[in-house]
């Protein structure tokens, strides 16, 4: 049991880590320019939040809210001319623990898939199976079926893919960068999505917060984190080939089939990123 102080008001909570999340977004419109916003924490996480990490938007605008086909919460706004700041700031009890590890997670044979996750086998906008489909039947089709094949390709794409954020690009997609070598937590996220589904093994793209917690703290600026989730054994289990190793306190947004789904923001209109940080770090109560 903690205490935590909201405002004067104390609160008794059962807790194992308290996180601080949030973000500071300004963008430049030279005209009124709607966007749709996906920044808020995923429902299945917002019973573990200790303040709300509501939207909060200068000047103030009306703000509408919705589901979108994935059950991602989403936020609609028309952007005045001029400079536009999007921010919260929220605390979010976290269990302290790893990403949980199961190495006998089982592959299901298509036909007994449940039909919400068949759309997680398909090519979509960065995850082009059928361009990848033979590479992956080679570099993989000798390996054990379930968990150990996608930790296998996890393997795979952590060595194969160099890091950098000099390297990022809006429009790579999963072949693009399987051929260049380079790329950031998307492209990682992208190649290992890819092959899942040309193995025939239901992965979706997840974004959302991961801080430096247990690892050496990075030098390089902080940002939202993309992972992907496989459906293995009756549920989705988390992997991410990036860093390739289980993590402490990952704090879902949304998921979809790859980024195209579920970008921080879709603006209808011209406009200039002027501002951008992302902040997630362990807080005492």
């Amino acid at each position: 049991m903690q205490v935590l102080l909201l405002g004067d008001t104390p609160i008794e909570i059962e807790t194992d880590m308290l996180l601080r999340i949030g973000y500071e977004l300004i963008y430049e419109c030279p005209q009124p320019t709607p966007m749709i916003l996906t920044l808020n924490v995923h429902s299945s996480r917002v019973s573990d939040l200790i303040s709300p990490d509501h939207i909060v938007i200068s000047p103030p605008i009306p703000t509408s809210g919705y589901r979108d086909g994935f059950g991602n919460w989403c936020s609609r706004i028309v952007a005045p001319p001029g400079d536009i700041r999007i921010s919260t700031d929220a605390v979010i009890n976290d269990s302290g623990l790893p990403d949980t590890v199961t190495p006998g997670a089982p592959q299901h044979a298509v036909e007994h898939l449940p039909e919400e996750t068949l759309v997680y086998l398909l090519g979509s906008r960065y995850c082009e199976t059928d361009r990848l489909s033979e590479t992956a039947w080679a570099l993989f089709g000798h390996t054990p079926p379930g968990w150990p094949r996608v930790q296998a390709i996890c393997d795979f794409v952590h060595r194969h893919l160099t890091f950098g954020y000099q390297h990022a690009r809006a429009t790579r997609t999963a072949l693009e960068a399987f051929n260049e070598r380079v790329g950031v937590c998307r492209d990682y996220t992208h190649l290992a999505i890819t092959f899942c589904r040309c193995m025939n093994i239901p992965a979706r793209y997840c974004t959302g917060y991961l801080g430096d917690i247990g690892v050496p703290p990075s030098p390089d600026p902080m940002d939202f984190s993309a992972w992907l989730e496989a459906y293995l054994g009756g549920r989705w289990h988390t992997f991410d080939p990036r860093n390739n190793m289980p993590r402490i306190g990952r704090i879902l947004i949304a998921h979809g089939r790859d980024a195209a789904d579920v970008p921080i923001s879709n603006a209808f209109g011209s406009n200039v990123l002027k501002g951008f940080q992302v902040w997630t770090y362990e807080v005492n109560a």
